[in-house]
């Protein structure tokens, strides 16, 4: 156990851990110091100097160590100096004061400093109403500076590090929170100091610049207006906006989110979504979020949104009422048994599955999961438990990925691996290919595409990592699908829930399936799988998709489709599935409602309404429940939290689960908070829930793995593999005009000694089954292959042999 250390700040006695700061120490008990260059999440440096405090310890006698006592008390003798807040352990019996004459004269003076060449321009600086300097200006400042205008610096003041981040240079403090945010927590150290004393300037060393997938988090962290985000930027003031607590569905982290909404004329008097912050989760994404999370949002406020229903009358889509499009959409599902499919995509929310679900029950219809990876049976058996924390785990657990690249596919999760490698976690990194995470791995396992389950398999009889994994006091195993379709991310599932099933129910142990849409857990946990061969589950069907693009991935699929008896589609936008429609449904965007998504942690969490639903679209759920109506079927479609109360008393992993419980909350460490934005950033307190962990389903056993045949490329032809990219051509993702350039167009990864077996170099293009694609080059992966990132436009979602044609 942590050794105690009691001591007194401002006449009030506190007690905290052995090591604990200054500053911290103080606002356990609700003394703020005030601080510009500190942040709880990072290393303290002391630079800025406004944390300065009188510090006094007891008199200790040297010859035996004895402290001095004076009138009953220890004597307490204070330094000469002032001492920084920031980067002072505490000790026993320390004395503090922060709010002295001299403590509060050091304020005065450093914030004389800091404004003698900040600009005044409060009332147009974006930051301005949740600016730190600007508030302890107000509080601690002189009212008059004794330094002369005219010998203001000036800078520069619109300056694009990158396509996403602006800096403005005359509001730079230099308090480097940027620079060490990506040095320290991100490990991309793209920002640094250029020059020195009055002429110090932040600038980018990337090529692009500022190409890192967590810049946005920078300027939450900024104390001031001198880094905002392109898409906020001169946008709005933080009083006229209302905020709404909502969680990221882009990946399977479940990322806590606030929007920040307005009513604004220049958007025709819609309220609109301005900005995306994180919301604090200590256990989930702890302040952080990446970019892909903070601007997609704006897919909502798109002019291609479906905003009524569509029904095909002679060949054509046109409008129609709800009520006609209803009763078209049972007309065209009346089919005999097993000739019904319903078609879900993981971005629904457990309340949309658990109708869908329902109703395909209801009409003896097939429940299909879109998605190119398998194994939920394993996550939901083998998966980890309540109170699962990265955070907790340290020296002594050990933490294995595999066929994943975190960095692309969960990037908050590369983050928390990275920084539990810090406290001593001992990380396994398996992989056909190079990736970011293997930089703090202390064993890396490199094998060819097709040889994943052999590795696996074959781990624990290894020196060393065999002794690492079956000794560790904690063991999670995060599987992906890098270079896997459906059979290979089966197999590799049932391997991996192996290595784990013997801790099933232990704190921080269990299997996590690193799935490619934010909710595809909750799809398995109620009772969705992927279908072994989607085109022929299709061909003859009368076939309800909702929230997929089947036709718009794979020509195949799009075929398949038009074979088809019917199809109804819901979606948010005219895709090239629903463009094949008999029935288009227009639906709610998940931040014009509730509901909520399960993580691949297994965390069922809450998200609210932001902003008001476009013109008739309808929430998923409450479609399908006036579907289910016409059959007879008896669905609950007036609310989301009704639905969740249904799926707890049916689904057995769910019992217990209600809105008023995720929405409970405790305290966190650090205290992020709204009231003192200079020690957290602008990171919003969770206030609307963290979430509750599904109980694991005692007793359930797994369906008989997929056989998983490896491929093996012939002379002349390539092993083309799918990879995940965090930037792709997604519905929600492809809408968003500031991730375009991020976004890019598809291309192809070779090894040099194959482009140069093609006579093609990087920047060359080469065909691939129709395909005209960009080369780029990667000496980490074998000759033979050929990486093609999914959802990019090429139709890739297992392993295929091709021919290349360079063209």
């Amino acid at each position: 156990m942590t050794k105690q250390v009691t001591l007194n700040i401002d006449g009030q006695q506190v007690t905290v851990p052995e090591g604990t700061l200054i500053v911290n120490s103080a606002k356990n008990i609700g003394v703020d110091i005030p601080v510009f260059c500190y942040h709880p999440k990072m290393e303290p440096v002391g630079m800025c100097r406004l944390c300065l405090v009188e510090v006094g310890r007891p008199v200790v006698e040297r010859a035996t160590g004895r402290v001095v006592m004076e009138g009953g008390k220890p004597k307490i003798q204070f330094g000469a100096k002032l001492e920084t807040a920031c980067t002072t352990p505490v000790s026993e019996g320390m004395v503090v004061l922060t709010q002295s004459e001299k403590a509060e004269a050091s304020q005065k003076e450093i914030l004389e400093f800091l404004l003698t060449s900040h600009p005044l321009d409060c009332p147009v600086c974006d930051k301005g109403g949740e600016c730190p300097l600007q508030n302890l200006t107000l509080a601690h400042a002189s009212p008059q500076s004794r330094f002369l205008y005219d010998e203001k610096q000036h800078a520069a003041k619109h300056v694009p590090l990158g396509e996403l981040i602006w800096l403005d240079r005359e509001r730079c403090i230099q308090c480097a929170r940027c620079i060490r945010f990506q040095d320290e927590i991100a490990g991309e150290p793209m920002l640094a100091f250029y020059n020195r004393g009055r002429a110090t300037d932040v600038i980018t060393n990337s090529e692009p610049g500022f190409d890192s997938i967590f810049s946005g988090n920078t300027t939450d962290i900024c104390p001031v207006g001198a880094l905002t985000t392109a898409d906020f930027r001169f946008g709005a003031r933080p009083w006229e906006m209302k905020a709404a607590a909502s969680i990221c569905a882009q990946c399977p982290v479940g990322c806590n989110l606030t929007f920040d909404t307005r009513r604004e004329a220049k958007s025709g008097g819609k309220v609109v979504i301005k900005r995306a912050l994180p919301r604090q989760n200590e256990q989930v994404n702890e302040i952080w979020i990446c970019d892909k999370g903070r601007f997609v949002n704006h897919f909502t406020e798109s002019e291609d949104r479906l905003a009524r229903p569509l029904v095909k009358k002679n060949g054509k889509l046109g409008m129609a009422s709800w009520k006609e499009a209803v009763e078209e959409t049972s007309k065209k599902l009346q089919s005999k048994k097993g000739e019904v499919v319903v078609l879900a995509g993981g971005r629904l929310s457990n309340e949309d599955l658990f109708n869908l679900k329902q109703l395909a029950d209801g009409l003896s219809a097939e429940a299909l999961l879109y998605t190119h990876m398998d194994g939920g049976e394993y996550t939901t058996a083998y998966g980890v438990s309540a109170g699962m924390n990265f955070a907790e785990m340290g020296k002594g657990s050990s933490i294995l990925v595999i066929a994943s690249d975190l960095y692309n596919e969960a990037p908050i999760w590369y983050l928390r691996l990275k920084l539990a490698v810090k406290r001593g976690v001992t990380l396994i990194v398996a992989g056909a290919r190079e990736t970011k995470l293997e930089r703090y791995a202390r064993f890396v396992i490199r094998y060819s595409y097709g040889d994943e389950i052999g590795t696996v398999s074959e781990l624990t009889k290894k020196a060393n990592i065999g002794e690492t994994i079956s000794g560790a006091e904690n063991l999670v195993v995060l599987y992906g699908s890098d270079g896997l379709g459906l059979d290979g991310s089966s197999a590799l599932a049932a391997v991996c829930a192996e290595m784990v099933k013997d801790r099933v129910g232990k704190l921080n142990n269990g299997l996590i399936g690193v799935w490619p849409r934010a909710n595809d857990q909750g799809a398995w946990e109620l009772g969705f799988h992927p279908a072994d061969d989607l085109a022929k589950a299709l061909k003859g069907k009368a076939v309800y998709v909702v929230a997929a693009d089947p036709a718009g991935d794979a020509p195949a699929l799009a075929a398949a489709l038009k074979e088809a008896k019917s199809v109804i589609v819901q979606e948010l936008f005219l895709t090239e599935t629903a463009k094949l429609a008999d029935v288009v449904l227009p639906t709610q965007a998940y931040t014009e409602r509730d509901g909520s998504f399960t993580s691949g942690e297994r965390r069922v969490q809450r998200f609210y309404p932001a902003v008001p639903a476009r013109g008739q679209t309808k929430a998923d759920f409450a479609i399908t429940a006036e579907i289910g109506k016409e059959f007879g079927i008896e669905l609950e479609g007036r609310s989301a939290s009704m639905v969740m109360d249904k799926i707890a008393a049916s689904i057995p992993a769910f019992a217990g689960i209600s809105y008023g419980k995720l929405a409970e909350v405790s305290e966190q460490w650090p205290l992020v908070r709204r009231g003192d934005l200079y020690y957290g950033g602008t990171a919003f307190e969770n206030k609307q829930g963290l979430g509750v962990t599904l109980d694991l389903t005692p007793g359930s056993s797994p369906k008989e793995r997929r056989e998983h045949k490896p491929l093996r490329p012939d002379e002349g032809h390539w092993l083309a593999v799918p990879v995940t990219r965090l930037y792709d051509l997604g519905v929600t993702v492809a809408t968003s005009e500031l991730l375009k350039a991020r976004i890019g167009e598809a291309y192809l990864v070779l090894h040099p000694e194959a482009a140069k077996k093609l006579d093609v170099a990087a920047g060359g293009r080469v065909e691939v089954n129709g395909s005209r694609l960009e080369v780029r080059l990667d000496a980490t992966i074998s000759a033979g292959v050929a990486l093609i990132p999914r959802s990019m436009g090429v139709p890739i979602t297992e392993p295929v042999i091709v021919k290349l044609k360079k063209t």
